[in-house]
């Protein structure tokens, strides 16, 4: 009886050491809000059936709502219709018309879009916040890119490192592109797309002053594409945005206010990320222990991706070497020796599975101010 009793006494213990450490998260994709911006979950890269994907518009809306995004774009092809014996439909706006009152229905923005579809040069390309796709549905290329810029469109290279296309697997500009960027026609870059992750096409988008897209391009389900129900989940582009709306949208993407985030990788310009990283990484009280130099410091990740950190601070860590890893929505106690009893003292993370340019990655700081 007395074994128990003591065996039932460390049930409330296991609970409380599971919670503090306490790490996986549900489908629902989750960032916090950074200061003066909210953080939108989209993904401006997604087919049908009519195009080339397998299921119905309506099943691309119940696959957003379940994964917590805020905007999606069904972004079917314009040249390539596979299923049109099936499906016959000269109105290339059809998807979106199904869609669009189920869509506000869940408060789930839904915009406008299509994906030009040619060989190399230019190769695919969508383009977003268009009008009427029809008008798009021109055979001279150059014209198709005019005549979206002229609806207002926003548009971005798609998988610039896709080996059908480009059999090395390294996005590359060409004259064209050059040629659509200097006409103010080119607008971003898939930096991610599916399964993919380009840091080319990264270092194409900095020397270009593109936009940085991640995209999930999904054809068939999100679940099985992505692993969700192994905890996996879509690529997605997360939009820094001054509010909640399709107008605000337009402009943060204009304004490269943008991270790509895919398996666990977020890239992006360096202050949308920078913005990013500091409001999921919260440094919280710091005491010391005892009458040691050891100080403990209160680390929380409020976001979905883990936090692969390299100690950069001029202190050694107590309890860890100089890379921790911070799970999602994990808290953890970090102890730092300062080797003196100090009031305050800086406390500096590399970032390593964020990048802001091939090889980069963004370090953040903090004076943190100790409790007595």
């Amino acid at each position: 009886m007395r074994l128990i009793t003591f065996l039932l006494s460390l049930i409330p213990m296991a609970v409380a050491f599971g919670q503090e450490h306490e790490h996986s998260h549900g489908r629902v994709i989750e960032f916090p809000d950074v200061p003066g911006y909210k953080t939108l979950k989209c993904d401006f890269h997604i087919h049908t059936v009519f195009s080339d994907g397998s299921v119905w518009p309506t099943i691309r809306i119940e696959e957003a709502i379940k994964d917590g995004l805020d905007a999606i774009s069904l972004t079917e092809h314009i040249e390539y219709q596979p299923h049109k014996e099936d499906i016959p439909h000269p109105d290339r706006n059809r998807s979106f018309e199904i869609v669009k009152d189920l869509a506000n229905a869940y408060d789930l923005m839904i915009i406008h879009g299509t994906e030009i579809t040619r060989e190399m040069p230019p190769g695919h390309s969508n383009a977003i916040f268009v009008q009427d796709v029809n008008k798009i549905n021109v055979d001279d290329p150059l014209e198709a890119f005019r005549e979206a810029k002229r609806q207002g469109a926003f548009i971005f290279w798609n998988h610039p490192n896709w080996i059908r296309q480009v059999p090395t697997g390294m996005a590359t500009l060409t004259d064209f592109h050059r040629q659509l960027i200097a006409n103010h026609l080119l607008d971003g870059i898939e930096v991610v797309n599916d399964v993919t992750y380009s840091q080319e096409a990264l270092q194409i988008a900095l020397d270009n002053n593109l936009t940085v897209m991640g995209t999930s391009d999904i054809h068939g389900l999100v679940d099985w594409q992505f692993g969700i129900p192994e905890g996996g989940h879509r690529p997605i582009t997360l939009v820094l945005a001054k509010e909640r709306s399709p107008e605000s949208i337009h402009e943060a993407l204009m304004d490269k206010m943008t991270i790509a985030y895919f398996n666990d990788i977020l890239a992006g310009y360096q202050k949308p990320l920078e913005l990013l990283l500091k409001s999921c990484l919260e440094v919280g009280k710091a005491t010391y222990q005892g009458s040691s130099s050891v100080v403990n410091v209160a680390l929380a990740n409020q976001g979905d991706s883990p936090l692969i950190l390299r100690n950069k601070s001029p202190y050694s860590l107590h309890a860890h070497a100089d890379i921790i890893t911070i799970a999602p929505h994990e808290r953890l106690t970090l102890q730092v020796k300062t080797l003196e009893q100090l009031s305050e003292f800086m406390l500096s993370f590399e970032v390593l599975n964020a990048v802001y340019a091939p090889e980069k990655h963004p370090v953040l700081s903090w004076n943190v101010q100790v409790t007595p």
